[in-house]
């Protein structure tokens, strides 16, 4: 039972889905709080928010960006719907949630001023993939901020107990991003051991 409710960390569905993103929304504060602390998003920048679950940081952004709109994106139809209820009086204005993949972001070249992907690069199975596409919907100049509780791959707490999870090295998603072609990519740890990776896709001209 606890290794089938620990399961919906990766694609919430049903009762026990929306019980994981119920308490995503409140246990994920601090962290999200820490992670947002790391970026200075103009007031009218438009957001992508990827693996967006219930949706607490999409009202977080639009907080920050009030001038600005933030959509949301998730592979979870369950993820979709929950946030989409905690955004309700924003949808159809300042905010779009939908369903999709981050291998194949549904959104035209160089959208977004800024995205955002927290506690969720565990679950994507093609990093080289789901950061080309990042890069990809990017303006010039825009950033990607990657946040992540745990970078230990030694570290098999929840691995153990959740299927398709892998905890990757800080210094190894730094290295992949800048693979992508992100230049620079800042590694910011804190005291608790959380990580956040700020990278920058280059403005025209510095390609």
């Amino acid at each position: 039972m606890m290794k089938r409710f620990f399961q919906n960390t990766q694609k919430p569905e049903g009762f026990l889905g929306r019980m994981m993103l119920r308490g995503m929304n409140g246990g994920h504060t601090p962290l999200s709080t820490w992670g947002l602390s790391l970026i200075y998003p103009a007031p009218d920048a438009r957001v992508l928010d990827i693996g967006c679950g219930g949706g607490a940081n999409i009202a977080r952004l639009m907080n920050l960006c009030p001038l600005g709109s933030v959509d949301g994106i998730d592979y979870s139809a369950e993820s979709v719907a929950f946030s989409r209820k905690k955004n309700a009086a924003d949808l159809g204005k300042r905010c779009e949630i939908r369903q999709g993949d981050v291998g194949a972001l549904p959104y035209a070249d160089a959208s977004f001023d800024l995205v955002t992907a927290f506690e969720t690069v565990y679950f994507w199975p093609d990093l080289e993939k789901a950061f080309a596409e990042v890069l990809r919907v990017l303006k010039p100049g825009g950033q990607f901020l990657l946040v992540c509780e745990m970078d230990d791959p030694a570290n098999t707490t929840w691995t153990g107990l959740i299927d398709g999870m892998t905890v990757y090295a800080g210094e190894d998603l730094k290295v992949q991003l800048e693979q992508t072609g992100f230049a620079p990519v800042r590694l910011l740890r804190n005291k608790k051991g959380w990580i956040g990776l700020l990278a920058e896709k280059a403005e025209k001209g510095l390609l």
